[in-house]
């Protein structure tokens, strides 16, 4: 097994370093850092660790039959003693825990020494949980990973060469596609003031053509194509450190706005970073395997919230309080009837489970007032 990085452990932060006691050379600096937020859901970390080892080992073989020196990245630092004259660049692996229940912890440290482990006591959610291992990072890139993706042949030299060739790009993004071979379109506008009311909405269901979602998912540009984007979902997203630094506010953890808990935060992300000037780039060429979901399907009733309430944040913070208002009380209003719906399937006996359970969920919803903090 491959070891790549050594890190110190000075954050205040509950750590158990995984590469502790290794003999690791740090002489080297660091390329690329990998971060991944995970929570209790082994099986997909497991397979995505895997595939970035595959991905390592991949280069280095490649380097070995060919003479390119672009060839030679992500050489894992282990290997880099045995020739120190030897051009290279090492990336590390950091995965944050977001106090996990499943075998995460017991078993990551002993199947993948090389990784950086960091545990939380509390689930951070995905931005304090991606600020936590930016804090730890040395990479002058940081790939934002979910923990279920698989990288496939050579995209991570792909994203990782577009962005260092490019001094304006700040950000790019890989082309996610969904573990049944279906393509996830991963790109995006920015949001208008009426796409809240149309994204995500029985209103978009009703009529999915509408041009406030078909302006937000880019439907006017072609998918295989490389070209610039307001932001990229953050599953899969590498970024320059300096264009991250950029927009770190006084007195933040971290890039991410943690108001966010999950969900909207890489849109904010992207708009910040573009408004300092950067660029957002969709690279086509490199796949990404993406399982959505996961993590978010063992707390139903949570994802709905998180997800309508940092959508409501994201309008107030862009828009104005009074737009977000207008915002919320639509996703209340849908949610109300929604529950009409599911009490009158369940009436007639249609899968009273099922209907139960949701009803359970949407009350939830609504009880939640979607309120927004910070």
């Amino acid at each position: 097994m491959r070891r790549l990085f050594a890190p110190n452990t000075s954050d205040s932060a509950t750590i158990r370093d995984s590469s502790m006691g290794h003999d690791v050379s740090t002489a080297h600096p660091v390329a690329l850092s990998i971060i991944i937020v995970n929570w209790n859901v082994w099986d997909l970390l497991r397979a995505c660790l895997r595939s970035i080892e595959e991905a390592t080992l991949e280069l280095e073989g490649r380097r070995k039959k060919q003479t390119e020196p672009h060839l030679r990245i992500l050489k894992p630092a282990s290997a880099m003693s045995q020739n120190a004259a030897e051009p290279s660049t090492t990336v590390e692996i950091i995965v944050v825990d977001n106090a996990s229940t499943d075998s995460s912890v017991d078993l990551l440290p002993s199947l993948f020494p090389w990784v950086r482990l960091i545990q939380s006591e509390t689930n951070l959610g995905f931005t304090a949980g991606n600020n936590l291992g930016y804090r730890h990072a040395r990479g002058g890139a940081i790939y934002f990973l979910n923990p279920d993706t698989e990288l496939i042949g050579t995209s991570l030299w792909t994203l990782y060469s577009a962005l260092r060739a490019d001094p304006t790009i700040g950000i790019v993004g890989p082309r996610l596609q969904y573990g049944d071979g279906e393509r996830q379109n991963n790109r995006r506008r920015f949001p208008t003031r009426w796409s809240g009311f149309w994204e995500s909405t029985w209103l978009g269901q009703l009529w999915p053509a509408n041009p406030w979602s078909a302006r937000f998912h880019m439907r006017d540009w072609p998918h295989q194509i490389r070209h610039d984007v307001d932001w990229l979902v953050g599953a899969a997203m590498m970024a320059k450190r300096e264009a991250l630094e950029a927009i770190m506010e006084p007195n933040s953890t971290g890039p991410f706005d943690e108001r966010f808990f999950m969900y909207s935060e890489e849109m904010d992300l992207c708009r910040r970073v573009k408004v300092a000037g950067w660029r957002n780039v969709f690279i086509p060429h490199a796949l990404v395997i993406h399982y959505e979901g996961r993590s978010s399907e063992q707390a139903v009733a949570r994802r709905h919230i998180h997800f309508n309430t940092s959508k409501v944040f994201y309008y107030r913070k862009y828009f104005g309080a009074t737009w977000a208002n207008w915002i919320r009380t639509y996703l209340l209003l849908e949610y109300r009837c929604q529950i009409g719906v599911e009490q009158l399937k369940y009436w007639v006996g249609h899968k009273p489970e099922l209907r139960r359970n949701r009803i359970d969920v949407y009350q939830q919803v609504l009880d939640s007032h979607l309120e927004v903090k910070g």
